[in-house]
């Protein structure tokens, strides 16, 4: 599906300001999807800086965030608790049972859920939710599963991209009433 920025579509928009809970995918998606190892076995990650003002913008606004990863990181725990994202999960192979119990745990309607994916292992949760989002270099069949794409890389300020989509329309819906 081709990107279209946000104010041009009122029904993205509309389905954007009744998100209540984001999920973000990590490698590929809050990270450019890279794996550094040093010497020691030590993984590091990079992390954009616009991508976690991002998330702090939607805690603002009273919308819930999660994360689900498919690896284990060390620098994944201290980067979400750096954020205070309270509920992430590491090592999730089947993200549409991890999204389910996601959804429950925050008592959140898949409706009114948003997940920003990268890759194929992304499709079973981006199925359950309102708004399934592709990172611009995402997958093939990532991209064609989304709602919406984002113009910029996973890494490099996608995440940041679908935050700011979510809190302008938050703010549009709630001018309206």
């Amino acid at each position: 599906m081709e990107h279209h920025p946000p104010h041009t579509n009122t029904e993205l928009l509309a389905l954007a300001g009744s998100i209540e809970l984001v999920v973000f995918d990590v490698d590929g998606v809050l990270t450019d999807g890279r794996l550094y190892f040093g010497a020691d076995g030590t993984e590091l990650k990079a992390f954009h800086v616009r991508d976690g003002h991002g998330i702090k913008l939607l805690q603002e606004a009273g919308i819930k965030v999660a994360v689900l990863s498919g690896r284990r990181s060390e620098a994944v725990i201290r980067r979400m608790d750096e954020l205070r994202v309270n509920v992430y999960r590491q090592g999730c192979q089947h993200k549409d049972r991890d999204l389910m119990d996601l959804l429950q745990h925050f008592g959140v309607a898949g409706q009114a859920t948003a997940y920003l994916g990268d890759d194929v292992i992304d499709l079973p949760a981006m199925r359950l939710v309102g708004l399934p989002v592709a990172v611009a270099d995402a997958h093939p069949g990532v991209r064609a599963a989304a709602r919406w794409t984002t113009t910029l890389d996973g890494g490099r300020g996608a995440a940041r991209e679908l935050c700011d989509l979510i809190v302008d329309a938050k703010s549009t819906t709630t001018k309206q009433a």
